[in-house]
């Protein structure tokens, strides 16, 4: 008869969970990588449907939904149902974020970027619920709900990150185009950040405060809205400038290595750049729609997912720069 091995040289089920681990870039990790960004763009729509909807307050505390229950209950109505639901998804989300972290954590030696960008969404996740707890409690404060946003667009910039990383590799140090095309990317990318803040503000400063109580209505910024959106279109037209820009110098110097999929970055940039200034304008000219401010929020964030892809074009991954380390073209452009 066999004998059995000592329990301790049996694999445990933890050791076999991390050897089922990716230790190196997969489908699994690629398919995490895209999840982690596609469910930042949807907590952004989600929560935009709970502010156009007035349901900012449908659930009235945190972290209960009522003084007696974690969910919402029939009498909160439609409200409750749809702020109880955005709460829900941060659950979704947190799966996502740690499955994110469990798929890189075999490669935290080998991938260092992969595990710094995967820890920063999981610190993420407390960070947003806090956020959004504070901005019940203080009734719907502007200041707090833009805040909240911004993490949110801070979080679609780093999930866009570790999908291009995912992909490309780490990045490299030899740029794909001269000095001058560089600073015009990054000027263009401040001209987002700008735009963004004052879409924050524009916001805060309309009709759509979150919360359908008559008796005592969710406090504003105090600024005029009409001006803000004017304020808010001057950085989005100098960020349409400097990308047409950024397009006809990569036109002009195509030959480069790289320059062609740091053409397609920048011709998605274009394009979520032309959809989001028709779809501004519009609802600028109905009165600001419902549907279309929803739209024009996630479109925000496609507007800074686009501009990270272009940021992180501008230098070859690190495979790629060694497989061309003598070429004449990138010495000239270092």
């Amino acid at each position: 008869m066999s004998q059995q091995p000592p329990a301790t040289t049996r694999p445990t089920l933890l050791r076999r969970f991390v050897a089922w681990l990716p230790d190196t870039i997969d489908k699994r990790v690629r398919v995490i990588a895209w999840l982690s960004f596609v469910f930042q763009l949807v907590l952004i729509g989600t929560g935009g449907a709970v502010r156009l909807t007035a349901s900012g307050l449908g659930c009235p505390t945190w972290p209960r939904c009522t003084a007696d229950s974690f969910v919402n209950t029939p009498e909160m109505g439609i409200h409750g149902f749809i702020e109880f639901g955005n709460r829900l998804l941060t659950f979704v989300l947190a799966f996502i974020v740690i499955a994110a972290f469990l798929a890189v954590i075999r490669m935290r030696k080998t991938r260092k970027d992969l595990f710094w960008l995967t820890l920063l969404q999981g610190l993420s996740i407390p960070a947003q619920a806090v956020l959004g707890g504070i901005t019940v409690l203080t009734g719907l404060n502007p200041y707090v709900v833009g805040l909240h946003f911004v993490v949110s667009i801070v979080l679609v910039s780093l999930t866009t990150m570790l999908v291009h990383r995912v992909y490309r590799g780490p990045r490299g140090t030899r740029k794909v185009m001269p000095s001058w095309y560089v600073a015009i990317v990054h000027l263009t990318s401040l001209f987002v950040a700008i735009t963004v803040v004052f879409g924050i503000l524009t916001t805060g400063s309309g009709p759509h405060a979150g919360d359908n109580s008559k008796e005592v209505p969710a406090p504003r910024n105090g600024f005029d809205p009409e001006f803000l959106q004017h304020l808010h279109s001057w950085p989005a037209y100098a960020t349409l400038a400097g990308t047409l820009v950024l397009l006809i110098g990569v036109l002009t110097l195509r030959e480069r290595t790289g320059a062609r999929a740091l053409r397609t970055a920048v011709s998605a940039l274009l394009a979520v750049e032309v959809v989001q200034i028709i779809v501004g304008l519009t609802q600028a000219r109905l009165g600001l729609p419902e549907v279309l401010v929803g739209l024009h929020m996630v479109l925000a964030g496609l507007l800074v997912a686009a501009m990270t892809w272009v940021v992180l074009q501008q230098r070859l991954p690190q495979a790629a720069a060694s497989a061309v380390e003598d070429s004449p073209i990138l010495s000239a452009a270092r």
